[in-house]
């Protein structure tokens, strides 16, 4: 699937708050939080791989998709992935333009697109 990308200088940890600052600046709040590996060795007792998830929801481009298609829920809220990687954090953003290509919604996919570009330029 493709998605936004960047690899950020610094532990998973130390990233993970300048992240949310990125998102908060444009305009996406974080709903939801999983800590896969701790997630696995909790339900599995394994190890599971250093992966953190972030769901954002931006509620002006969610009230606007969801005016559109209801359905459009089954893709809320954006996951934002924090993982690591030699030289630091890959943050990965999944791009709404692949989600919601359907028409109508090119206009706000660009636009919620670009915002979350936009926070992970400011990384």
């Amino acid at each position: 699937m493709k998605a936004l990308e960047k690899v950020v200088s610094g532990a998973r940890g130390e990233v993970e708050p300048a992240v949310r600052r990125a998102l908060a600046d444009q305009g996406f709040g974080v709903l939801t939080e999983i800590d896969v590996e701790a997630t696995l060795e909790a339900k599995l007792g394994e190890a599971g791989p250093p992966v953190t998830i972030l769901g954002a929801c931006n509620p002006g481009f969610a009230k606007q998709a969801l005016e559109r298609d209801p359905s459009v829920a089954l893709l809320l809220p954006c996951n934002v992935v924090l993982r690591d990687v030699d030289g630091g954090t890959l943050v990965s953003i999944v791009d709404p333009r692949e989600l919601m290509d359907a028409p109508g919604f090119e206009a706000l996919a660009d636009e919620a697109a670009g915002r979350l570009q936009l926070a992970l330029d400011a990384l």
